[in-house]
């Protein structure tokens, strides 16, 4: 029985560019005020930022959660500003 070989991933000029001198992030699309995805211009691997502001790798999870906060921050956002609650003083 012979085995067949297969290459797990396809050879690309780009990835190895990037391996060599590094990914050239662009963003892609903000997500909120604080959180942001980006692509790289080079091959086109997805990057977001976490909790700390620094570049994660973009994982099918990390997508789905990022895809939920967009939809709350622009559920929030398209409310309008919350108004202070003014009290009245003791007498």
């Amino acid at each position: 029985m012979m085995m067949k070989s297969t290459p797990n991933a396809s050879f690309s000029f780009s990835k190895l560019y990037c391996s060599v001198f590094s990914h050239h992030y662009a963003l892609s699309r903000d997500v909120t005020d604080h959180i942001k995805e980006f692509t790289c211009t080079n091959c086109g691997h997805q990057a977001t930022t976490n909790s700390r502001g620094r570049l994660e790798a973009m994982t099918p999870k990390l997508k789905e959660i990022n895809d939920a906060l967009a939809f709350v921050h622009a559920k929030r956002v398209a409310r309008g500003p919350v108004l202070p609650v003014q009290f009245q003083k003791a007498s």
